[in-house]
C-alpha cells in the first residue's frame, strides 16, 4: 500500500507525467476515430479539455491533501517521538528506582545470608565440641573405675550445694574397712546415711542395644542379676547396725537408667526396699538431700536449745541489772538537778546582793560601813 508521500513522488515522476501524456493522445485519437468529423472532435475536445482540467484541479487538491497529510503524519510523528521519549525516560527512572531497590533488598539478604551462615558456622563449632564432650563421656563411661569417678563427681556437686560443708564427708571409711562415696552425718537417730556413685551401665548399655526379643530378654535378664547384687552389696558394706542409719542410698547419676528401672524393672526397686537400699536420680537426689537438710536444722536446733535457754536467762538478769542501773542513773539525775536549781537560787541572791552594792552613795559624809544596810542602800535613815 503506497502512503501519501509515495503518491506524490510517483506524480513527480517524468516517466508517469509522459506515460499520462501518450494516454492523452491515445484517447484523443480513438475518439477521432468514433466521431469521424470536425464537429464531434472539437466537442470531444471541449469535454476532453474539461476533462483535463478537471484532472488537473484533483491532481492539485490531491497534491494539498498529500502534503497536509505528509504535514499531520509528521507532526503526529513527532508528538508520537516525543511522547515515545517522554515514555523511554519514564521508563528508564522506574527501571533504575525498581533496580537500585532491588540492589538495596539484595544488599540486605546477603547481610541476613553472611549473619545466618556465622551462626550456622558457629552452631556447627558447638556441635564439634559437643559431639567431642560426648565422645569423651561415652570413654568415660565404657570404664568402671572412671564411671565410678564421673558418678562421685555429680554426686559430690549436688550434695555441696545442697547440705552445709560439714554435713557430708566424701570417700569416708567405716569400721568395717568399706568406703562409702559419701557420708552424710545425721543425728541418731537415723544416724550417718551411706550413699554409693557406682551403678551397672553394661547391662543397661546391652538393653538399650537389643534389637531382638531374645537379645532384649537375655539384656534384662543380666540387669536384673547386676542390679540384685549391687544393691545386697550396698546393704551389706553400707549398711552397720549402732554406725550408720538403717539404710543406704544407691546413686544413679543418670535419668534414663532411674526411668527403665522404675518403667521395667519394678521388683528391683521394691527388693531395694527390703534390703533398705534407695534408689536416686539426680533429681529425686536433690529433693532427698533438701529434706536431710531440714532435719539436720531442726537436730541442729534441738541440740542448741538448752543453750538458748541459758544464753536467755543470762539476757534476762543482765536487762534487770540494766534495769537498776538505770534507775540508779535516773536517782542520780534527780539529784543533780535539785543541785543545779540549789545553784541558780544561789546564783540570783548572790546577784541580788551585788545589784544593792552597785547603788550605794560612796560620796556622803557618813561612813557609810557604819550606815545600816538600808541606808546604805538608798533607804530613808532609821530613826
Amino acid at each position: 500500500m503506497i502512503d501519501a508521500a509515495g503518491l506524490s513522488a510517483l506524480l513527480d515522476d517524468p516517466l508517469v507525467r509522459a506515460a499520462a501524456g501518450l494516454a492523452v493522445v491515445w484517447l484523443l485519437w480513438r475518439l477521432w476515430r468514433a466521431g469521424r468529423g470536425p464537429a464531434p472532435l472539437a466537442r470531444h475536445l471541449a469535454e476532453l479539455d474539461g476533462a483535463v482540467r478537471a484532472l488537473n484541479d484533483g491532481q492539485n487538491q490531491l497534491h494539498g491533501g498529500i502534503v497536509h497529510v505528509a504535514e499531520a503524519q509528521a507532526a503526529a510523528q513527532a508528538r508520537m517521538a516525543e511522547a515515545m521519549e517522554r515514555r523511554l525516560d519514564e521508563v528508564g527512572r522506574l527501571l533504575g528506582d525498581s533496580l537500585g531497590q532491588s540492589a538495596q533488598r539484595t544488599a540486605r539478604s546477603l547481610g541476613d545470608l553472611q549473619a545466618r551462615l556465622e551462626t550456622i558456622d558457629r552452631a556447627q563449632a558447638n556441635i564439634t565440641k559437643l559431639s567431642g564432650d560426648v565422645l569423651g563421656l561415652q570413654d568415660i563411661l565404657s570404664n568402671k573405675q572412671t564411671r565410678g569417678a564421673f558418678g562421685e563427681i555429680q554426686l559430690r556437686e549436688i550434695v555441696t550445694r545442697a547440705l552445709p560443708p560439714d554435713a557430708a564427708t566424701f570417700q569416708a571409711t567405716l569400721s568395717n574397712g568399706c568406703r562409702a562415696d559419701c557420708l552424710i552425718h545425721l543425728p541418731h537417730p537415723p544416724g550417718p546415711i551411706a550413699v554409693d556413685a557406682k551403678f551397672p551401665l553394661e547391662a543397661y548399655e546391652a538393653l538399650v542395644a537389643a534389637t531382638t526379643p531374645a537379645a532384649k530378654a537375655e539384656a534384662q535378664r543380666r540387669m536384673r542379676g547386676a542390679l540384685r547384687s549391687h544393691l545386697r552389696a550396698i546393704g551389706e558394706k553400707y549398711i552397720l547396725e549402732g554406725e550408720t542409719a538403717e539404710g543406704a542410698l544407691l546413686f544413679l547419676p543418670s535419668e534414663a537408667v532411674y526411668a527403665e528401672l522404675h518403667a521395667n524393672f519394678g521388683e528391683l526397686v521394691r527388693e531395694g526396699f527390703d534390703l533398705r537400699v534407695w534408689i536416686v536420680s539426680p533429681t529425686t537426689c536433690m529433693a532427698v538431700l533438701h529434706t536431710l537438710r531440714a532435719v539436720l536444722k531442726d537436730a541442729r536446733l534441738r541440740a542448741e536449745a538448752d543453750a538458748i535457754r541459758r544464753e536467755l536467762g543470762l539476757l534476762h538478769r543482765d536487762i534487770e541489772r540494766l534495769g537498776g542501773r538505770v534507775a540508779s542513773l535516773e536517782r542520780h539525775f534527780d539529784q543533780a538537778r535539785r543541785d543545779v536549781e540549789e545553784i541558780r537560787i544561789s546564783t540570783d541572791r548572790a546577784q541580788r546582793r551585788a545589784s544593792r552594792l552597785e547603788s550605794v552613795d560612796f560620796r556622803g559624809e557618813t561612813d557609810p560601813d557604819t550606815l545600816p544596810m538600808a541606808e546604805a542602800a538608798g533607804g530613808p535613815p532609821r530613826s
